[in-house]
C-alpha cells in the first residue's frame, strides 16, 4: 500500500507520520498545501514554507500546491494534487476538528483514497506528553488565545511548557494541544528525522493579542 501524509511541519502532522511508521507503514510521500495570502480555513500557515527543508530532514519526498485559501475552494487544490498521485491512503494529523476531517474524507472518498488519522479523538494531554517523551523538538510558532503571550513564540514545548499550557487550559478553557487554533507549532527534530532543522534567523511578529514566530533563515544539518 502506497501511503502519503498531509504535512505542515507542525507537531500533529509529524507525530501522525511517526505513529504510522511505528505501525510498519512506509510513508512514501509528503503533501503540503501552501496558502498564498496567509489565510486558510483548512491548512496550517506559520512557516509553511519550511516544509521543503523539513521533508529533507525526514528523507521523504514532498509534493505541494499553492492555494488562495478560499473557503471550500481550497479543497479543489487538495483534490488536484491528490488526483495526480499514485497513492492508496492519506495520513492526517487531525485530533478533533470535524470541519477539517469531514472535508478531507470527502475529497479522498471521491478519489478512492483511504484516510487514516491516528491521533483522532485521542486525549490531548496524553498526546502532548507522548510527543515530548518520544524526543520531538517542537517550538511554538504562533499563539492566538488568551493566556498565551509573545513570550511563548519560539519557545520549546518541553515538560515545563506543557505544565504551563495545562494550567492555562484549565483557566481559559483552551485545547491543550492547540486543536482549536489556540497555537501553532514547528518541529525541528525527532526520532523519525535523519537530520535537524537549524534556525539561523528569526523574529517575532506581534499584533494586539496574537502573533507568530517567523523563521527568516534555516538550514538542514
Amino acid at each position: 500500500m502506497k501511503v502519503a501524509a498531509l504535512f505542515s511541519g507542525g507537531k500533529d502532522s509529524v507525530y501522525a507520520i511517526y505513529i504510522a511508521q511505528q505501525w510498519g507503514w512506509d510513508v512514501t510521500d509528503l503533501i503540503s498545501i501552501i496558502p498564498e495570502e496567509g489565510e486558510s480555513y483548512m491548512f496550517h500557515i506559520p512557516n509553511i514554507g519550511l516544509t521543503d527543508k523539513l521533508a529533507e530532514c525526514m528523507g521523504i519526498p514532498l509534493s505541494k500546491i499553492s492555494t488562495k485559501g478560499e473557503e471550500e475552494k481550497e479543497l479543489d487544490d487538495l483534490e488536484q494534487l491528490l488526483s495526480g498521485m499514485d497513492i492508496d491512503a492519506l495520513i492526517t494529523g487531525a485530533i478533533a476538528s470535524d470541519y477539517q476531517t469531514s472535508r478531507i474524507n470527502r475529497v479522498c472518498y471521491d478519489l478512492g483514497i483511504k484516510v487514516f488519522s491516528p491521533l483522532w479523538r485521542c486525549d490531548q494531554q496524553m498526546l502532548m506528553e507522548d510527543m515530548i517523551s518520544a524526543g520531538f523538538k517542537i517550538i511554538i510558532a504562533g499563539v492566538y488565545a488568551d493566556g498565551l503571550g509573545e513570550d511563548w513564540l519560539g519557545r520549546e514545548l518541553d515538560k515545563e511548557a506543557l505544565a504551563e499550557l495545562m494550567a492555562i487550559s484549565e483557566k481559559n478553557r483552551i485545547n491543550v494541544a492547540g486543536e482549536g487554533g489556540e497555537f501553532e507549532s514547528l518541529v525541528l527534530d525527532g526520532p523519525n528525522f535523519n537530520k535537524t532543522l537549524k534556525i539561523t534567523g528569526s523574529q517575532t511578529v506581534w499584533e494586539k493579542q496574537s502573533g507568530y514566530y517567523r523563521v527568516d533563515g534555516a538550514e538542514v544539518v
